[in-house]
């Protein structure tokens, strides 16, 4: 690998840059609170080589999201199936906007 090669991946959100040590720190939570939301299989963290979990950018905005529902007094349980639901509709959205666009393509209206 070359140092190109590991500054590219400091923009890639997926990369599991982050341990769970650190990964706690920066959202200020425990690492049991990560080991619950992967428990409820909100993310599921890559292992090292050595088997410790590693975090991207992008699982830790995850988890940042389900701190701040807990926080909010939600149960954790619950906090993770609302960010999925979330992200699920979110996801059907952009089907139905990208099925919007082509359909405009194929008909389009005319200005009379």
């Amino acid at each position: 690998m070359t140092a190109d090669d590991s500054f590219g991946r400091l923009n890639d959100d997926d990369y599991p840059a982050y341990t769970m040590g650190r990964a706690a720190e920066m959202l200020g939570t425990t690492q049991g609170f990560l080991r619950a939301i992967g428990e409820a299989r909100l993310i599921t963290p890559l292992r090292s080589e050595g088997g410790h979990r590693r975090y991207s950018r992008y699982q830790l905005r995850i988890a940042a999201r389900a701190r701040e529902l807990v926080d909010q007094g939600t149960p954790i349980e619950a906090a993770c199936r609302i960010i999925i639901l979330e992200d699920q509709l979110e996801e059907a959205q952009r089907i139905n906007a990208e099925y919007r666009h082509v359909a405009e393509l194929e008909n389009p209206t005319t200005a009379g």
